[in-house]
């Protein structure tokens, strides 16, 4: 069910769905995005930046239709498939249990396979399959239906795909394709979006689910500490590794879970890690008060003290979470064991100039040297 609309381009929810009570702005989506996909900052882009939007498939379907008009002009990826046909002469190598078969219908021809270039790979499959579904989406303007409409007159020989069946961790990228990942992605947002009615069999759009949220979330603001603040000499999502002793580690480690951070910046030996929450609740109720979720800090807390061996006190810790409309939103910090941990929530429903101004305030406040050399 696709959530209220208001005239300023906000949705409420954070799967875009009525039941839910997180409220961000659709062009907030967009900025993610092009933090989380660099190629979304060329030009060929720029309209989509100015444009408004009131649902979050219309936005998709902005990003496509400029996406694949730009492939095109650059011409649609190709892989060699291999291709069973028979022939009159000899192609490829001979497919013999075919040719036989042929011989006993007293046919004259070769059975045989070759490898041809196609632009019938899953790339464009699954190109075409979102783009279809996004065409009989009637939340998406008419006038974006239509230019997705004109660019799959190009796709003619590429078939459609089941989306349920798409191997998304399969996909891999060259530098014949690699502009196709943000493609990929945006695809995988529609179509991992889908639910199939069991009365007609057709596929209709459900919540862009909270899932989807946390990872672009999570992506957007590792990439925005990249850009702007270069003097960071590590930006990254880094494992910390289990601080075991020498006997232990090499028994021990293989039963160990990995400490997979979210980000994690250096600057000289100072070590932020930060853990990107996205909830439809940041606070927990325990015997009707407001609590912290506990598993949440326990884990920055293994995070932060496993990779502070030595004691330092200079790795920090943060959750940051993305702003609900919860009466309560978590905004503190505390010392525990020496090392600083904070828990601070970032509001996507405002404009995008005051979020990129709490993200600088975060590597200010942790930072501060870095940030002073950066500007010399």
């Amino acid at each position: 069910m696709i959530s209220k609309r208001y005239s300023s381009g906000r949705i409420i929810s954070a799967g875009y769905s009525m039941t839910n009570d997180k409220g961000i702005f659709i062009k907030n989506i967009y900025y993610m995005l092009a933090y989380a996909f660099q190629v979304l900052r060329q030009k060929n882009y720029e309209m989509v930046m100015s444009e408004k939007f009131d649902e979050v498939q219309d936005l998709f379907a902005a990003i496509l239709s400029k996406g694949i008009a730009q492939q095109l002009k650059q011409g649609l990826h190709r892989e060699y498939i291999t291709k069973r046909e028979d022939l009159s002469v000899m192609r490829g190598k001979l497919n013999l249990p075919g040719t036989i078969k042929n011989q006993i219908q007293h046919k004259r021809i070769l059975s045989c396979e070759y490898d041809e270039l196609s632009v019938n790979n899953i790339f464009n499959q699954i190109l075409k399959t979102t783009v279809s579904i996004l065409i009989r989406d009637t939340s998406v303007k008419k006038e974006s239906r239509a230019a997705l409409r004109k660019l799959m007159l190009f796709f003619e020989e590429v078939d459609v795909v089941e989306p349920a069946g798409i191997r998304w961790d399969a996909l891999q990228y060259q530098r014949n394709n690699k502009n196709y990942e943000m493609l990929m992605n945006i695809c995988y947002f529609v179509l991992d979006g889908m639910i199939q009615t069991t009365e007609s069999g057709r596929y209709q759009m459900k919540a862009f689910s909270e899932e989807h949220m946390h990872k672009l979330y999570e992506r957007f603001i590792l990439e925005y500490f990249r850009k702007h603040h270069t003097y960071l000499t590590e930006a990254k999502a880094a494992q910390v590794k289990w601080n075991l002793s020498p006997e232990t580690e090499e028994s021990m480690i293989r039963f160990l879970p990995k400490m997979q951070t979210d980000i994690f910046l250096q600057y000289r030996d100072q070590i932020l890690i930060i853990d990107a929450k996205y909830y439809q609740h940041t606070m927990q109720e325990h015997y009707d008060k407001a609590k912290l979720h506990s598993d949440n800090m326990y884990q920055i807390f293994a995070y932060v003290k496993n990779q502070d061996k030595a004691g330092t006190g200079k790795v920090s810790g943060m959750l940051l979470y993305a702003k609900t409309e919860e009466r309560i939103t978590p905004d503190c910090s505390f010392v525990m064991g020496g090392n600083k941990i904070s828990v601070k929530t970032l509001d996507l429903n405002k404009e995008f100039s005051l979020i990129k101004a709490q993200l600088d305030q975060i590597a200010e406040e942790h930072f501060e040297k870095g940030v002073i050399d950066s500007m010399l």
